[in-house]
């Protein structure tokens, strides 16, 4: 069974499926920047509402952004926790890439980067990349697009839809990975993924490594 977390905006989603990606049960809410109170909690909920328990847990799997910087810290710091007490593996899933495989007609997806920027993954691209506000692509306000609730409210995407379901599509792309890579990603080693250091920062230190999904 894979458990999986997907923190990277205000709307978060945890769930568990089959080793194969078959999902089992998923919860998504909007959080109001209470992620680090309420992600454990809802987790082990959702597992007790499934008839299931947190030692039956093949593998974590873990949306590693880009995104909230505080929201991705959470969400990493919790599955990497798990990964190591239960002696598990743990995958890192693309964050946008996730959003977009749960929202299968949609043709962007759009994390908050700041004030005015967002990051920015069009279907079909590889790499999501930093736009400002007013660089969306046209009509973005009415397209069918994956969009954290708040942001949407703020920059008037009024055809967005909030990633709550993505830690469904986390645990199935960490699957795929897993049927090819059982050992799955380095627990020392792996990192929220930014494309550009948070604010107030600095430069990225050296140790932390982006881990790339290819």
């Amino acid at each position: 069974m894979i458990v999986a977390i997907e923190s990277a905006s205000t709307d978060l989603s945890v769930a568990i499926a089959a080793d194969d990606g078959t999902l089992l049960a998923e919860d998504g809410w909007r959080s109001d920047r209470r992620a680090g109170h309420e992600l454990l909690p809802r987790l082990l909920t959702l597992l007790a509402a499934s008839g299931h328990r947190l030692d039956e847990a093949s593998a974590l799997a873990v949306g590693h952004g880009p995104g909230s910087f505080t929201g991705l810290r959470v969400g990493m710091s919790v599955a990497k926790g798990l990964a190591l007490g239960l002696g598990r593996p743990i995958v890192g899933v693309p964050s946008l890439e996730a959003w977009l495989e749960a929202e299968p007609d949609a043709q962007a997806a759009v994390s908050r980067a700041g004030a005015r920027e967002v990051y920015l993954l069009m279907r079909g691209e590889e790499m999501p990349r930093i736009v400002d506000r007013d660089g969306l692509p046209s009509g973005a306000d009415a397209a069918p697009l994956v969009a954290a609730a708040e942001l949407a409210e703020a920059f008037g995407l009024s055809g967005a839809r909030a990633p709550t379901r993505a830690a469904a599509s986390v645990a199935a792309m960490a699957a795929a990975r897993l049927a090819i890579d059982p050992a799955g990603d380095d627990l020392a080693r792996i990192e929220p993924f930014y494309l550009r250091p948070p604010r107030g920062l600095g430069q990225l230190a050296p140790s932390a490594e982006v881990v790339t999904w290819r």
